[in-house]
């Protein structure tokens, strides 16, 4: 492990100065591509020079406790202490070495379509939206919404949208699920709670075309009017644009912006993060003989996780964890629920590196 350390470390050395190169910083998309590289090394080299100084103190102290009979008490002390430090560095650089999710850096496209519940479910879907982009603001990230069918109450049905940042995808992929709903909607007159659904997906955005090339043949392209909640919205030319993917039957659909070509450009962005999907899970499906798809029928009976505005409650049922914040994780605080399931990530990895190994 420590040659691969080493060696991670004179790589990260060697883009350091690479950044520094008149020909990289004269070209934006290999400046791009180099930073990106050195930020996934930035981490495990942080670690492995505090894991090499620990090693460093350690022997310091370990000689002063063998030769110096006064200072021995306190160096036992402190060689108790580096030891921890230092088996805890360990286990992070574990989880540093394992081989990463290739698409962890990049940005991500999200679709949240309401489920079952109605108008309720509409409404939730809305404020699943709300909190994706204030989660997204707390983290210096740009979101772009790419296509939405919103409800006379200020809902969605659904609600497409790009968030751009560093590691994007790594912090919200593990929100693609059935995001359940409990509480006494605005409209019932009765005070009694439903349970409505929202599914959410996250796709990895194609950063590069050659990524996913498309052939234009297979594409049938259709342009309409734009839907909108009425008056001044609606829009009175055909700017809206559907993309059929012939071959997979895959739709997708733009109409947010006044411009077809606009429209187009942002639906094959998200076209190309489907089909980019489409491989990651015909890929693990040759490897697993059973998956479950990422959303779901969006029947109450499969979630991932459920809101009880009643007991102030998230729980989230894949690593039974559960939080008594509803309200500040609407407004974008779900780091806690996010550490928690990158977390999970990790050993999971772990264990499965183990049973490789032991194998």
């Amino acid at each position: 492990m420590l040659d691969k350390l080493a060696s991670l470390e004179a790589r990260y050395e060697q883009l350091n100065e690479k950044m520094c190169d008149p020909q990289v910083l004269a070209s934006t998309t290999e400046y791009r591509k180099v930073a990106r590289t050195r930020a996934e090394l930035e981490e495990v080299v942080r670690c492995f020079r505090a894991y090499r100084q620990i090693q460093s103190d350690f022997e310091e102290w370990k000689d002063i406790a063998e030769t110096d009979r006064e200072m021995r008490g306190e160096a036992e002390s402190e060689l108790r202490r580096l030891d921890e430090r230092r088996v805890a560095l360990e286990g992070e650089l574990r989880c540093l070495l394992l081989p990463r999710d290739p698409n962890d850096d990049k940005n991500v496209i999200m679709e949240v379509r309401a489920g079952t519940g109605g108008e309720e479910a509409a409404l939730f879907a809305g404020e699943l939206f709300r909190m994706y982009s204030r989660y997204a603001e707390r983290r210096g990230w740009k979101v772009e919404l790419i296509d939405s069918n919103p409800t006379e109450l200020g809902g969605f049905k659904e609600v497409v949208f790009a968030i751009t940042g560093q590691g994007a995808y790594s912090r919200l992929k593990h929100e693609s699920g059935v995001h359940r709903v409990q509480r006494v909607p605005a409209t019932e007159s009765s005070g009694r709670v439903h349970t409505s659904t929202v599914t959410v997906a996250v796709l990895a955005e194609v950063e590069d075309v050659d990524e996913v090339p498309i052939n234009e043949m297979d594409l049938k392209i259709d342009v309409y009017r734009a839907s909108g909640a009425g008056g001044q919205h609606v829009n009175k030319t055909e700017s809206a644009v559907r993309i059929t993917h012939l071959p997979t039957g895959i739709v997708v659909a733009c109409q947010d912006e006044r411009s077809q070509h606009q429209n187009r450009d942002k639906a094959m962005r998200v076209l190309r993060a489907k089909l980019l999907e489409a491989e990651r899970v015909r890929q693990e499906s040759e490897i697993a003989s059973t998956r479950k798809s990422q959303v779901g029928s969006g029947d109450r009976s499969e979630r991932i996780r459920t809101y009880n505005f009643k007991e102030n409650r998230i729980s989230d049922h894949r690593i039974n964890l559960t939080t008594h914040n509803l309200p500040g994780a609407l407004e974008g605080d779900i780091d806690s629920v996010l550490d928690a399931l990158v977390e999970n990530e990790q050993k999971e990895r772990l264990a499965q590196a183990g049973d490789t190994s032991t194998s």
